[in-house]
């Protein structure tokens, strides 16, 4: 890293590159030896690989002839079924325990964040395809990976769940109308066919999750296993091929896309939070609806701006959103961890 920091004070940043990717994984590995930094690893791991991809966009976008833009539905499609195969009926008991929490986490979702993002890109002025990207990203569902960090956090866990589930399925009734509410001034949405792009993207592959779990669960747990790391190897691809099929773009506004989406993100913990409050939740419920809000489903749209033939625009800012989620969710879970033990803290 000191090496990469001379390079760019001397103006020569292109041959500081490839100190910077490799600090990168190495603090990747690094910190999974630290009980506090753990949970930062994945997220560094993105990191390397989004600079990489950044400064030599050329190798992740070709594999010969075959554009790798390609990879990105079907790997969209693996991750919602790896979903699908930890699902089960269980998961929606909490539904009926708890209704009062799960309706305010899901609407917190689909209202809180697509408002936050309209509001957004309505004061930054982006250009039209990447503030759609925006609005697309607010629209979405909430983060496969909330759970984790709520469990992190020592949240609901049990209620994260429930929401993730809920807000995945709903959401191909849900985004095509609020695109087309909030982003039809910006780029042309055509709903019915959004709509069937986002049910072949999701519900399909998480309905035949659902039944490897209800007819095959335990009997390959081989597969079950590798599920998980499937998904993330799946995660870091998506991002590397978005990230190089957007450089120029990124390039040109990295900095103000970049604060635009954390606004958004700390936005979302922070009024997901205090909407809970306002509701008279338990803190641990309060805590899971911020996180569950604020992390948003980046992969998915991802896929979304793919079958719209816009990935390089609309799907820039899930690719900025995958890393900087992964370390603002990291350092609210590590603190409320921390908090645990010391209940005067939110």
């Amino acid at each position: 890293m000191v090496i990469f920091l001379f390079h760019l004070i001397k103006g020569n940043i292109e041959n500081g590159d490839p100190f910077l990717i490799f600090s990168l994984l190495a603090l990747s590995f690094g910190v999974k030896g630290h009980k506090v930094l753990r949970g930062l690893s994945f997220t560094l791991l993105i990191l390397a690989v989004a600079s990489a991809a950044l400064f030599y966009p050329d190798v992740f976008l070709q594999l010969g002839s075959f554009e790798t833009a390609e990879l990105i539905t079907p790997l969209i499609q693996l991750i919602m079924f790896g979903m699908g195969t930890s699902m089960g009926v269980k998961d929606f008991i909490a539904l009926a325990r708890s209704p009062k929490a799960v309706i305010i986490g899901v609407g917190c979702q689909f209202t809180l964040m697509p408002g936050l993002a309209f509001l957004i890109v309505s004061l930054a002025g982006f250009p039209e395809e990447i503030a759609a990207g925006i609005i697309l990203l607010g629209c979405a569902p909430t983060s496969v990976a909330s759970p984790v960090m709520c469990y992190l956090a020592k949240a609901n866990v049990a209620l994260t769940i429930t929401i993730v589930s809920i807000t995945t399925l709903i959401a191909p009734f849900i985004i095509p109308f609020l695109m087309k509410f909030l982003a039809a001034g910006f780029i042309e949405i055509d709903t019915m066919a959004m709509m069937w792009n986002i049910i072949q993207i999701v519900l399909i592959p998480i309905g035949a999750g659902l039944l490897f779990n209800k007819f095959l669960a335990g009997k390959s747990d081989w597969l079950d296993k590798a599920m998980p790391y499937v998904s993330m190897a799946g995660i870091v691809v998506i991002v590397a091929i978005i990230i190089a099929a957007g450089q120029k773009s990124l390039i040109n506004m990295g900095l103000m896309l970049l604060a635009a989406v954390l606004v958004h993100n700390v936005l979302g913990y922070f009024t997901g939070y205090w909407t809970a409050k306002f509701f008279k939740l338990e803190k641990q419920d309060c805590r899971t609806i911020a996180i569950t809000t604020g992390m948003q489903n980046a992969g998915l749209v991802s896929g979304i701006a793919k079958t719209m033939g816009k990935i390089a625009t609309v799907g820039l800012a899930s690719a900025v959103c995958g890393p900087l989620m992964g370390f603002t969710s990291s350092l609210l879970a590590s603190y409320w961890n921390a908090a645990k033990q010391n209940d005067r803290l939110p």
